[in-house]
C-alpha cells in the first residue's frame, strides 16, 4: 500500500473493527470510520481522535457516497448478529443491502481493495458433514440460522463485485474471542464463569483470537490477493474444553451441568414463554440454543499456507484475556484491549 492510501472501515465501534482500526494505526495507515449517531466509542479509547469519522450507516446511500471520496482500500466489517426472529428482517437489510451497497460505492468510486468479513455460519452448516473448509458450498439445511442466511446473500454481493471486476478477499472467522466489553460476546463468559456459570452446552465450534483475525486482514489488505476467502481459526474445541480453559485460569468453578439436546429445546421454550408474559428479552432463543448441541469444526489450512501465517493457540487467548479480565474486575469492569 502507498503512504497517500486511505482505508474505509466499516463497523467500526464494533469488537473487529475497533481491534482493526488499532492495528492500522499501528502501522502508520490513514484511517477513515463510519459510525452511527450514537454509536459508542469506547472500544476506541486512545486512538478515536486519530481517525477521520463519517457520521453514516451502511444502509444510507446518500452518506455512503461523502464517505468513499478519497478512500483507496476498505475493510467491512460491519453486521448484525442475532438469533432472535425479530430481527431476521434487520438482519437482511444491514448485512445483504448494506453490503451490496459497499460493493456498489467501492465499483463506482474505483477502490483498489475490499476485504469483507463474513463468517463460518456463511458455510452453510448440515449434520453429514460436520467438518468444513473453503471447498464446502451453501446447502438449504434446517441446521442454517437467520444470520447464516443473511451472511450468505452478503457473500453473493460480494462474488457479484469479483464478477464486475472488484478486487476482493474474503474472511470468515470462526468464534472470536478476545477482550471488549465484559458483558459482550465471549468476553461476557469469562464474567458469567467468575459469577459461577452452572450450564454448558454439549455441542462445539471452532475459535480464533480477535488479533489474529485483523492481523491476518491486514495482511489481506496490503497484498495481491484477490476473489479469495479464507476460514480462520485457530482451535477446534467443545464448549465444555472452551469453559474449563477460563474457569481454570480464573480460579473458577468450570459450569458443572451439561446441557444436551434435550435440556437446550426446554430451555428455549421457557425463555419463550417468559418473553410473551414478561416481555423480557430471552438469554435463548430456538436457533442459539439448537446451536450450541451441535458440533463443527473448521479447517484451517487454507490461511496457513499464505503470508507463513501461525495462530495464536486457544490457551494463550484465554489466558491473556483471563488476566485482563481480572484486572478489570479490580478495577471495577473497565474496557481492556489485548495488545
Amino acid at each position: 500500500m502507498q503512504k497517500d492510501s486511505l482505508v474505509l472501515v466499516t463497523g467500526a465501534t464494533g469488537f473487529v473493527g475497533s481491534y482493526l482500526i488499532r492495528s492500522l494505526l499501528q502501522k502508520g495507515m490513514r484511517v477513515r470510520a463510519l459510525r452511527r449517531k450514537n454509536s459508542r466509542l469506547d472500544l476506541l479509547a486512545g486512538v478515536a481522535d486519530k481517525v477521520e469519522w463519517i457520521q453514516a450507516d451502511v444502509t444510507d446511500t446518500g452518506a455512503l457516497e461523502d464517505a468513499f471520496e478519497g478512500v483507496t482500500h476498505v475493510c467491512h466489517c460491519a453486521a448484525i448478529v442475532s438469533f432472535h426472529p425479530k430481527d431476521a428482517d434487520k438482519m437482511l437489510k444491514v448485512n445483504v443491502e448494506g453490503t451490496a451497497n459497499i460493493v456498489n460505492l467501492c465499483l463506482d468510486f474505483g477502490v483498489k481493495k475490499l476485504v469483507y468479513v463474513s463468517s463460518i455460519a456463511a458455510l452453510g452448516r448440515a449434520t453429514n458433514r460436520p467438518h468444513l473448509d473453503e471447498s464446502c458450498k451453501w446447502v438449504e439445511s434446517k441446521d442454517n440460522s437467520r444470520y447464516a442466511i443473511s451472511k450468505y446473500g452478503a457473500e453473493m454481493e460480494v462474488h457479484r463485485g469479483i464478477a464486475e471486476g472488484l478486487s476482493v478477499a474474503i474472511v470468515s472467522p470462526s468464534v472470536i474471542v478476545g477482550s471488549q466489553y465484559w458483558d459482550e460476546g465471549m468476553a461476557g463468559f469469562f464474567k458469567k464463569i467468575d459469577q459461577g456459570l452452572k450450564f454448558c452446552p454439549s455441542g462445539g465450534s471452532g475459535f480464533v483470537d480477535v488479533r489474529d483475525v485483523v492481523r491476518f486482514m491486514t495482511l489481506l489488505l496490503e497484498s495481491d490477493i484477490s476473489g479469495e476467502r479464507y476460514i480462520l481459526n485457530s482451535d477446534n474445541l467443545s464448549h465444555k474444553q472452551f469453559f474449563g480453559m477460563i474457569a481454570r485460569e480464573l480460579g473458577a468453578v468450570p459450569p458443572p451441568v451439561t446441557v444436551g439436546p434435550l435440556l437446550a429445546e426446554v430451555a428455549w421454550r421457557v425463555e419463550w414463554l417468559k418473553e410473551k408474559i414478561l416481555g423480557v428479552t430471552p438469554m435463548v432463543t430456538r436457533e442459539s440454543a439448537r446451536a450450541s448441541v451441535t458440533n463443527y469444526t473448521y479447517g484451517n489450512e487454507k490461511s496457513r499456507s499464505v503470508f507463513g501465517f501461525e495462530y495464536l493457540t486457544m490457551e494463550q487467548t484465554v489466558r491473556d484475556t483471563a488476566r485482563q479480565f481480572l484486572e478489570a474486575k479490580r478495577e471495577g469492569f473497565v474496557l481492556k484491549f489485548l495488545g
